[in-house]
């Protein structure tokens, strides 16, 4: 697979929520991360990071999402939300972009404003079951070049992570699931 020297690496949620003993953990946050940090190189200049939070006040379908999850019901400068090392510190130090959004899919206004309409999308992060699902199948649907790379994505669970990875290869050529950094 080739990725034009206009890709944008987009990496997803890589949030302290998604950490340690949150009950949205990631087992495999960290392996992720580490195929992140070395993509993030190849991408200067050309990365997003996005946060998740909670809105301030939920609505429709979120009433009940937050009831079950109160423990994230926080401002989104709660610590709960920033963005773990060395994500916060390559955001900060190179002036990286970072798109704040409380949905799961992180395709819209925000971060279209800084890719573009119809750009190519390197998808990174957490949960790949998830908010990286929901922002593969937006911005394929928008016209956007889609390509998530496997071992930089972790889910709620192996089996979650191998579902979301599998759905997301039935939207192909729309989207492209490579299994590392070196296939690309």
């Amino acid at each position: 697979m080739t990725v034009t020297d206009d890709a944008w690496l987009v990496v997803v949620d890589m949030q302290e929520v998604f950490t340690g003993e949150s009950p949205w953990a990631a087992p495999r946050y960290a392996h992720a991360g580490m195929a992140i940090e070395h993509l993030l190189p190849r991408f200067t200049g050309r990365t997003v990071f996005t946060r998740f939070v909670a809105p301030e006040r939920p609505e429709g379908a979120w009433v009940p999402y937050y009831r079950d999850w109160p423990f994230a019901l926080v401002p989104d400068a709660d610590p709960l939300y920033a963005l773990t090392e060395p994500f916060a510190t390559a955001a900060a130090d190179r002036g990286d972009p970072v798109v704040t959004e409380p949905t799961f899919g992180k395709w819209g206004t925000g971060l279209q404003a800084v890719v573009g309409d119809h750009p190519h999308l390197v998808l990174t992060g957490v949960s790949t079951d998830c908010c990286v699902l929901s922002t593969a199948l937006a911005a394929a649907d928008a016209g956007a070049t889609v390509t998530v790379v496997a071992d930089a994505c972790a889910g709620a669970s192996d089996e979650d992570h191998e579902r979301a990875l599998a759905a997301m290869r039935l939207y192909a050529p729309l989207i492209t699931v490579v299994d590392s950094a070196n296939d690309l």
